[in-house]
């Protein structure tokens, strides 16, 4: 078994990276990337590989989302979460936004109300209001320092009829929540009860922390499958962004038909890139060695982070992620003014994601992308500290 190096820098100038060469607007020179969740790890062996083979084949002609891709999905479903899905319910859609968007456009019309779970991954609510849909809050409840579901708001946002359906984020950006089973059916039954479909956004399912179980929200849904769309990629744990490439699980007939006649027949983004179909392949079928040892040295800069709030900034209020590599910690204590601590972080030469960008709940947070090597992280977690402090 090889052993990767994740302490090892990769080099990504001249590679029009966003994350590196494009910051937020406000960051200075030198400022040190945590922001966008993309990693700063080399991909893994059998993913660099595969594409090499591409490329000798030498041409990149129109390329099927054929069944080869599809078992290399459906197979990573069932040997990771034991969920078996038909090939015949997956769909190719080349971003996970652009599914968000598509959702929106195919299961409801302008003015309906979208119900989401903040604090929560700000594209949701801006591609809710972009689309000329309304954003309906059903906030989390942080308690003990872990956040949960709040049922009885759900069950009445789901209750008003001009309410269409939920934007589910399972594991949850950036709480990092990683909903249980039994919490998920809940869900579930509740959105039965009211007639209401779910979208789950599972894009960060592969990136959890040891001893902790993702549960996709479909295998939990019994007779009400058809109203669960799952929305997945390889993107974020295998680090292939910029590969554009998401599978949609689509069990409805009907909805499948409508997703086909808006991706395919209006607005013919329906091809996948030949890199990315290999690159796809090769990460669900032998990814599993370089994944597991990125998600050991994730949960190393996860306790780093712990210990390191707990230790240098005691008044912080640090949350154990369950889930992905996003770091949430509210930092109100030190600076409860969420705008001057977004100047403090900036002239601190930090760019992050600020909490309040997913939502009111998330004013006086900070997420931090743990994606990089610990080196990196120490020295942004001490620019931190010395702001805050001084």
């Amino acid at each position: 078994m090889k052993k990767y190096d994740f302490d090892q820098p990769t080099d990504r100038s001249g590679t029009y990276s966003i994350k590196w060469e494009h910051p937020p607007a406000g960051n200075e020179p030198g400022a040190l990337p945590f922001w966008v969740a993309d990693m700063d790890f080399a991909a893994a062996d059998p993913i660099i590989e595969a594409l090499h083979e591409r490329v000798d084949k030498l041409v990149f002609g129109y390329t099927a989302f054929d069944n080869e891709i599809k078992d290399a999905v459906t197979g990573w479903f069932r040997k990771r979460y034991d969920w078996h899905v038909d090939n015949k319910d997956v769909l190719f859609c080349p971003g996970l936004v652009t599914a968000i968007a598509i959702m929106l456009n195919m299961l409801s019309d302008e003015g309906d109300g979208i119900i989401i779970q903040p604090p929560v991954y700000h594209m949701f609510a801006i591609k809710i209001r972009n689309n000329n849909r309304r954003v309906v809050n059903n906030p989390l409840i942080l308690k003990d320092g872990r956040y949960e579901i709040d049922y009885v708001d759900l069950e009445a946002k789901f209750a008003d009829p001009k309410n269409k359906g939920l934007m589910l984020c399972s594991p949850h950006n950036p709480s990092g929540r990683v909903f249980c089973g039994d919490e998920l059916a809940k869900v579930v039954a509740l959105a039965k009860k009211y007639g209401k479909w779910i979208v789950s956004d599972e894009i960060h399912a592969d990136t959890v922390r040891r001893g902790v179980k993702f549960t996709p929200c479909a295998k939990v849904a019994g007779d009400y499958l058809d109203e669960i769309i799952t929305l997945t990629a390889p993107s974020k744990a295998f680090n292939m962004a910029g590969l554009k490439v998401s599978n949609i699980v689509i069990h409805n007939d009907e909805y499948k038909k409508r997703f086909n006649d808006l991706v395919n027949d209006k607005l013919h983004i329906s091809g996948i890139n030949p890199l990315s179909a290999a690159a796809t392949i090769a990460a669900y079928t032998k990814g599993d060695e370089w994944l597991e040892q990125v998600n050991d040295y994730i949960d190393g800069n996860v306790d780093l982070c712990m210990e390191f709030f707990a230790k240098e900034l005691p008044k912080s209020r640090p949350i154990y992620i369950e889930g992905t590599y996003l770091f949430w910690v509210d930092l109100s204590a030190y600076e409860p003014d969420h705008e001057k601590l977004e100047l403090m972080m900036k002239e601190a030469r930090i760019a992050l994601n600020d909490g309040y960008i997913f939502g009111d709940e998330g004013k006086g947070f900070e997420r931090i992308n743990l994606a990089c090597t610990r080196s990196m992280l120490q020295e942004g977690l001490r620019r931190m500290r010395d702001a805050l402090l001084r």
